[in-house]
């Protein structure tokens, strides 16, 4: 980060002005630090949603919406997704650099010893309903580690850190597992330490202790691959609702746990799960003309889930790479007769030549994809989210401990416009109209 000019703004009507430092990142659009605004000018920014301002500095993701660019620390997703596996992008993110052999196997080892959870976290797993969402026992299973491993909680200490990091990414795999298990009534699955990630994740998923489970490679891939696109995403809702989490000070265990809830909303990460709903909604392939219709129409509050990106304004890299995977899988998986699956196969080739989708640049996004790859694989609806959390799950300890790092970060506390009433006298009861 670095000085390259900057910008005066002036106040109408007073003779104040403010004179604003211009600062530039790596690549990417230069940025106002409107830090002293206030003591100069008397007023703040007004910027709902954030949609303008940089909340913070960070060398993890970039991404350039316009030209559909996603970088995780330099590298392009492409590459990452075509060479690269989960565990190695996650040491990417946490670290900066690519392992080399020796520190690839290191942290392999590190994540493969601290898979396993407390065993008496079985037993909380029992306060929950049969029938809670896998989301809301994650938000509940996560936080609550804190009970359970506060040996390393102070998050000044860099080793503690270190340990918090493992046993995040190692363990949320196991949790969300065991919420699919908890949720169908079947026995909690162990995991098996000769096993890769991906491997062991879709192994504590679908195997039972009464017959012996053999993990589909390919499959096991395309899970791998799935993990590594929604590694990071920059500054979305959950990975700044991690950061402002964090900057209270509080343990690395609720900040994920406040990450997993924010990501829980149907505008965030389950826009999969709304993919499948809507193509539910359909129902029929020969249904598809009237529902396109109902989406161009603008009276019209139906909307084509799981196509364009509110950031990737050309297209979503993510999806390109996903669409390969997605008809690997189906091949694989010999799904031909699966009316939901047909369904969305149809309305990603109409849509991909519709002249109305086309000029908007309303491709396919990875969630159209992924929530497809999801549901041949046999993952209930309930489940998308959770798996979206585990894969992110890296990301956001990156990302808290970049914040813990850094000399500049302070509580985040927003500023807002006041426009309820101005100040009043109290008035007794028996004197109210």
């Amino acid at each position: 980060m670095s000085g390259i000019g900057s910008v005066t703004i002036s106040l109408d009507g007073s003779n104040k002005s403010s004179k604003l430092p211009l600062i530039g990142g790596t690549v990417g659009p230069p940025v106002a630090d409107i830090r002293k605004i206030y003591n100069d000018l008397g007023i703040f920014t007004y910027d709902p949603g954030y949609g303008a301002t940089a909340s913070c500095e960070s060398k993890i993701t970039y991404i350039d919406g316009d030209e559909g660019v996603l970088l995780y620390r330099g590298y392009p997703i492409e590459q990452l997704a075509e060479k690269s596996t989960f565990l190695e992008v996650a040491y990417l993110l946490l670290n900066g650099e690519l392992p080399n052999a020796a520190e690839a196997k290191e942290f392999d080892t590190g994540v493969r010893m601290h898979t396993m959870l407390h065993e008496q976290l079985r037993v909380f797993y029992n306060g929950f309903r049969r029938d809670a969402h896998p989301m809301a026992v994650m938000c509940g299973v996560v936080g609550a580690l804190s009970a359970f491993y506060h040996d390393s909680l102070d998050i000044n200490n860099p080793e503690h850190r270190r340990i918090s990091a493992f046993r995040m990414i190692a363990k949320v795999p196991t949790i969300a597992a065991w919420a699919h298990k908890y949720n169908v009534g079947q026995p909690f699955m162990y995991p098996q330490n000769d096993l890769g990630y991906a491997e062991n994740f879709l192994y504590m998923f679908n195997a039972v202790p009464a017959e012996p489970y053999r993990v589909n490679p390919i499959l096991a891939r395309a899970m791998d691959l799935i993990m590594i696109l929604h590694a990071d995403h920059e500054q979305n809702a959950s990975t700044s609702t991690v950061r402002l989490a964090g900057s209270t000070g509080a343990n690395p265990f609720a900040c994920i746990a406040a990450g997993i809830a924010s990501l829980w909303g149907p505008a965030h990460g389950g826009a999969n799960e709304a993919v499948l709903h809507k193509l539910g909604e359909i129902g029929h392939v020969k249904n598809i003309p009237t529902f396109l219709e109902q989406v161009k129409d603008k009276n019209s509050k139906v909307k084509l889930m799981g196509f364009g990106h509110r950031v990737y304004k050309n297209f979503d890299p993510r999806a390109k790479i996903m669409q390969a995977t997605c008809h690997q899988v189906l091949g694989e998986l010999g799904i031909k007769h699966d009316p939901l699956l047909e369904l969305a196969m149809e309305l990603e080739k109409i849509a991909l030549h519709d002249d109305y989708f086309v000029s908007r640049k309303l491709y396919p996004n990875v969630d159209f994809y992924s929530g497809i790859i999801l549901k041949a694989m046999g993952f209930p609806l309930s489940m998308f989210t959770a798996l979206f959390a585990v894969s992110r799950t890296v990301g956001w300890i990156s990302q808290w401990q970049e914040m813990i790092a850094d000399p500049e970060q302070r509580i985040g506390r927003p500023r807002q416009i006041y426009t309820g009433a101005a100040q009043r006298d109290y008035v007794p009861l028996d004197r109210r109209d």
